[in-house]
């Protein structure tokens, strides 16, 4: 069951208009929390989103299965969603031994350096066009003090990245 600072801060996404797949962020960004308190391990990053995605669906979150996924993928997917309808506890035995299973494996895949190699991998995988119109999507629901924020912390980042740049070019010299 997700905590319910997670249930809420999803709700909140949905209030603001958020996409689908930030609500369900807010799901995957707990199950890397427990994977680095030490609740569980994972075998992998994907797994790690992938048990997310999952607990955002039987939550509520209305996140279709990806078009290039497997029939297994879709069909987990839409066995999700359909338990956030019907209402009947997960049986015991078996979460029991998830959780167990789960146990037995690494927190490193959640590492910043994992994260980071998966966020990469992934982003490569988009088209230039989609990456965009993801960006332009994320900056309308933002707000004008939101868009002000972030483009304040962007130039902040550029005048770093020159500082950065200049000082190993006269490292180099």
């Amino acid at each position: 069951m997700p905590e319910r600072k997670t249930l809420e801060r999803a709700a909140r996404d949905k209030r603001q208009g958020k996409s689908a797949s930030t609500q369900a962020g807010e799901f995957v960004r707990e199950e890397i929390d427990h994977v680095r308190e030490g609740k569980h391990g994972v075998r992998s990053t994907k797994q790690a989103i992938a048990i997310g995605l999952s607990k955002a669906r039987r939550a509520g979150v209305k996140l279709d299965a990806p078009k290039k996924a497997s029939a297994a993928t879709k069909r987990k997917a839409e066995q999700d969603s359909k338990a956030a309808h019907d209402g009947h506890a997960k049986s015991a035995t078996r979460a029991k031994a998830t959780t167990k299973a789960l146990k037995k494996e690494s927190a490193k895949p959640v590492s910043h350096a994992a994260l980071s190699r998966n966020a990469s991998k992934t982003a490569g995988k988009r088209t230039a066009a989609d990456r965009s119109a993801a960006a332009r999507k994320a900056a309308a629901t933002k707000g004008a003090a939101g868009r002000s924020a972030a483009a304040k912390k962007a130039a902040r980042t550029r005048a770093a990245n020159k500082r950065a740049a200049s000082g190993q070019q006269h490292a180099a010299h």
